[in-house]
C-alpha cells in the first residue's frame, strides 16, 4: 500500500516544479480573465438600453446576443491557453539544458520518463484545468455585474437560460477544452521533441521542417495534403468534437447539444495524433537521457 504514494509523489512534485519555474502557466489565465472583466466593465455602458432592444428579439436571437460576451471570453481564454502551451513546450526541455540545471535535476531520484510526462501534463491537463476555472470564474462575475446593473436600472434581468442550461454550457466548455488538448497532443509532443533536441533556435526548428514539407509537396506533387492535415490539426478540434445542429446553429457557443463524443472518439485523426504524441514523448525520454547541457 505504501508504494502507490511513493510512485505518485515524484510526478506530483515534478508538476509543482514546472508551476514554480514557469509562472506564466498560472499568471496568463488569471491576467487574461482580469482583462476580459475590464473590457466587460467598459461594455456595460449603455447596457440597459441594449438589453431592452434585445428583449424585443425572438428567443434564439436573444440567446445569441446575451451570450456573445460569454462566448468571446471563453474564446479569448482558450486562445491564450494555446499560446502559453505552445511556448511552454518549446522551452520546457531546451531551457533546462541551456541553464545547465539538467545536471542538478538528473541527480535527483526522478526518472526521465517522470520528468517528460510532468512537462507534457502542463499543456494536456494543467492549463486546460486552469483555463476552465478562469473562464467559469470570469463568466460568473460578468453575470453578476450585468444582473446588478440591469436591476438597478429597472430592466428585466430575466434571460432565456435555466440553471440546467448554464450547467450544460459548463459541461460543453470542459469537454471542448479536453477535446482541444487531446487533438493538439501531437503538436505539443512535436514541440517538446524539438525542445529536447535543438541546440539553438527551437522555434525555427519547430516551424521550418513542417513548412518545408508543405512547400516541397506543393512544388513536387502539386498537392496540399500535408498542408490541409496540418491546418486541420491546428484549427479543427471543434469540427471533430462538435456537430452542427440546425436548432442550435445560431447560438454563440458550441453547446452541450452539439457534443459529438462518439464521433470524436471514433476519429482516426484523434488516435493517430495520440500515437504520434506518444512516439514524440518516447523520443524525448531517450534524448533527455543522452543530451548534454548546451
Amino acid at each position: 500500500m505504501s508504494q502507490t504514494p511513493n510512485a505518485v509523489r515524484p510526478f506530483y512534485w515534478s508538476v509543482r516544479r514546472e508551476l514554480w519555474e514557469s509562472r506564466s502557466i498560472l499568471v496568463a489565465p488569471l491576467a487574461t480573465a482580469g482583462l476580459v472583466l475590464l473590457g466587460f466593465l467598459f461594455s456595460t455602458i449603455g447596457m440597459p438600453g441594449r438589453r431592452l432592444a434585445t428583449l424585443a428579439l425572438d428567443p434564439i436571437h436573444q440567446l445569441k446576443a446575451i451570450g456573445e460576451p460569454y462566448a468571446v471570453s471563453g474564446a479569448v481564454l482558450t486562445g491564450v491557453m494555446m499560446i502559453v502551451a505552445l511556448f511552454y513546450c518549446l522551452g520546457a526541455l531546451f531551457d533546462e539544458r541551456r541553464d545547465r540545471s539538467i545536471l542538478f535535476w538528473k541527480s535527483l531520484p526522478v526518472s526521465d520518463l517522470t520528468t517528460v510526462l510532468s512537462k507534457a501534463a502542463i499543456p494536456l491537463a494543467v492549463l486546460p484545468t486552469l483555463t476552465f476555472a478562469a473562464t467559469v470564474g470570469a463568466q460568473a462575475i460578468m453575470l453578476l455585474i450585468s444582473t446588478l446593473i440591469l436591476a438597478a436600472a429597472g430592466v428585466s434581468t430575466a434571460i432565456p437560460w435555466t440553471v440546467g442550461a448554464i450547467v450544460a454550457e459548463g459541461v460543453a466548455l470542459a469537454y471542448g477544452l479536453v477535446a482541444l488538448s487531446l487533438w493538439l497532443a501531437p503538436v505539443y509532443g512535436w514541440l517538446l521533441l524539438v525542445s529536447a533536441w535543438a541546440r539553438r533556435g527551437p522555434f525555427l526548428w519547430a516551424v521550418l521542417p513542417p513548412l518545408a514539407v508543405c512547400v516541397i509537396e506543393h512544388l513536387a506533387f502539386r498537392s496540399n495534403l500535408f498542408t490541409a492535415a496540418l491546418i486541420d490539426r491546428l484549427t479543427g478540434a471543434d469540427e471533430h468534437a462538435f456537430v452542427a445542429s440546425s436548432s442550435t446553429a445560431h447560438t454563440a457557443p458550441a453547446g452541450v447539444t452539439q457534443i459529438d463524443l462518439a464521433g470524436f472518439v471514433a476519429s482516426p485523426g484523434l488516435w493517430g495524433g495520440l500515437i504520434g504524441a506518444a512516439a514524440c514523448l518516447a523520443a524525448c525520454v531517450w534524448l533527455r537521457r543522452r543530451r548534454e547541457p548546451i
